[in-house]
């Protein structure tokens, strides 16, 4: 009988167990930040090699790109900030992140000099820039009124 009682007491255990957890309500990552290299760039913002005088975005959704390096410490202090924005905004915006260390053609060709540079692409429209570090509330006004035209 205390078999028998053990055994409908585990089991009752395992059952509540098993249906509390709720595949439903796991809140899902939808967008995460991106690491670009140079092919990457000028498939999906800019080709810059072809000549080309006049600024064409190539992307569907308006974008952030970070110019940083690893051992920048203001560059550290900014790729969290952009990681919470690019969950915040999930699909809306792109944040895209470029190791300047590693691609140092496309940084001269984008003429990065400092760093952090933050830039704010619109889908139509000129980018805008951010050169070094800003904080979570720069960011998102950046955000919201160059790339999705909130005033």
């Amino acid at each position: 009988m205390k078999r028998i009682l053990a055994s409908l007491i585990v089991l009752f255990a395992l059952f509540t167990t098993s249906c509390a957890q709720n595949p439903k309500e796991e809140k899902k990552e939808t967008a995460s930040v991106v690491q670009m290299d140079k092919q990457m760039f000028l498939d999906k913002v800019f080709d810059y090699t072809t000549g080309a005088t006049e600024w064409k975005f190539q992307g569907d959704k308006p974008a952030v790109i970070d110019f940083y390096a690893t051992w920048c410490g203001p560059c550290r202090m900014v790729a969290p900030i952009l990681k919470d924005l690019a969950k915040e905004y999930g699909d809306s915006i792109v944040i895209y992140k470029v190791d300047t260390d590693k691609e140092k053609e496309l940084s001269m060709a984008m003429g990065i000099q400092s760093l952090p540079t933050i830039v704010f692409i619109p889908k139509t429209g000129q980018p805008q820039i951010i050169v070094g570090a800003a904080d979570k509330a720069t960011f998102r006004r950046a955000i919201d009124e160059v790339l999705l035209n909130k005033k």
